[in-house]
């Protein structure tokens, strides 16, 4: 069981990390005017998929509620 958490853990903190990544970098793309980019498009979509996850997870009490 104990190695099913690290792996939780592990996936989850790699789902934030790449989740703020690409905020980041959409927030940069937006300053440039690359709004309607294919590449700024497909950050919107993991956006909008990794918001889901998380919202599931909050749900089922595994993550804290958003600092946002």
């Amino acid at each position: 069981m104990m190695e099913r958490l690290k792996a939780f853990e592990a996936m989850l903190k790699a789902a934030l990390e790449q989740s703020e990544a690409e905020r980041q970098k959409m927030e940069t793309q937006k300053a440039q005017g690359g709004e309607k980019s294919a590449t700024y498009r497909q950050y919107l979509g993991n956006r909008l998929f990794y918001n889901q996850l998380f919202a599931l997870y909050r749900q089922y009490g595994l993550i804290g509620q958003r600092r946002e």
